[in-house]
């Protein structure tokens, strides 16, 4: 776990804040005021990944940005499972304390099917979806050939069960502090020019120990065992969180979830969302084209209604 006020030479400057709501200390940032929007990270990074986005969107929104449980500068409890489910449950509880209504989702990477647990389960406190480079699982029957057709040509997802399969996955994983870069550089980003002291220390402070690796860990075991469960929505939740507005931003150069997969996976909950490709940017999409990312997002803000 990162210290609660380390900002990393002012890159990450914002008051840290926590919640135990769900029976873990749980980090989050809490900017700006207005219409709440909530940004979901993924695997393996934290609340870092947004710092952009809280800077250009706080202006005008309630930017809010929790670390998952064992990520950021978020607890890392022992003796707890880290599968998707788990992170819903968390999410939940989160969003449950704080009384966050007329929520905008912002997900990336694992983030996307959190997030939609949570619309799966409280469509009413949910206002718009935006989806950058994260899966939209939402009860779609496509969803299994989809993860599997992505799986098949995705490096880092061959990579994980080849590791569990050689009974090797837990070992390496639990040293990830040391290779931090190698496995953000096999998702894939593309402006190799962030990689400062600073920026490396970013990411590498989360995975100080072993025992802090099991978020990082549990969601790729999870994938690897078949644990993670995906939140099936009902009939009535999907017909509300259809309707709502959608955009998606996808960086094209995603080596781990290919938009050529996840853009229609979208499109078939989402009809008439729409649909950014950025060329230039890879799986980290907000590290990658920051800039263009917030205009959108603003853009797309403003179009809908505050």
């Amino acid at each position: 776990m990162i210290s609660k006020n380390e900002t990393f030479e002012g890159s990450f400057p914002f008051t840290p804040h926590f919640t135990s709501a769900p029976e873990f200390n749980m980090h989050y940032v809490d900017e700006g005021q207005g219409d709440v929007v909530l940004c979901l990270h993924g695997e393996p990074t934290w609340g870092y990944l947004f710092r952009h986005i809280i800077t250009q969107l706080s202006r005008d929104y309630r930017v809010v940005v929790p670390d998952h449980m064992g990520f950021g500068k978020s607890e890392t409890p022992p003796g707890r499972t880290y599968w998707l489910q788990d992170h819903i449950d968390n999410l939940e509880k989160f969003v449950i304390d704080l009384d966050l209504r007329g929520i905008t989702l912002v997900m990336h990477d694992f983030g996307g099917p959190v997030g939609m647990g949570l619309a799966a389960r409280h469509p009413e406190r949910i206002r718009r979806i935006i989806s950058l480079n994260g899966p939209v699982a939402f009860g779609q029957p496509e969803l299994a050939q989809t993860l599997e057709a992505n799986t098949r040509e995705s490096p880092w997802f061959q990579w994980i069960l080849e590791a569990a399969h050689a009974g090797k996955l837990e070992q390496i994983m639990h040293e990830l502090h040391y290779h931090i870069l190698s496995t953000l550089k096999l998702n894939g980003f593309e402006r190799s020019e962030l990689i400062t002291e600073t920026w490396l220390a970013a990411y590498r402070a989360a995975f100080p120990t072993s025992g802090e690796t099991l978020g990082a860990l549990g969601w790729a075991k999870g994938f690897a065992t078949g644990a993670h469960t995906f939140e099936i929505p009902s009939s009535e939740a999907k017909e509300k969180i259809s309707q709502l507005p959608a955009l998606t931003i996808w960086g094209g150069r995603d080596k781990t979830l290919h938009g050529k997969y996840f853009i229609p996976l979208f499109k078939s909950v989402f009809p008439a969302a729409i649909v950014h490709e950025l060329p230039e940017a890879g799986h980290y999409s907000p590290e990658d084209a920051p800039e263009i990312i917030g205009l959108l997002i603003n853009q797309f803000l403003e179009l809908t209604g505050r």
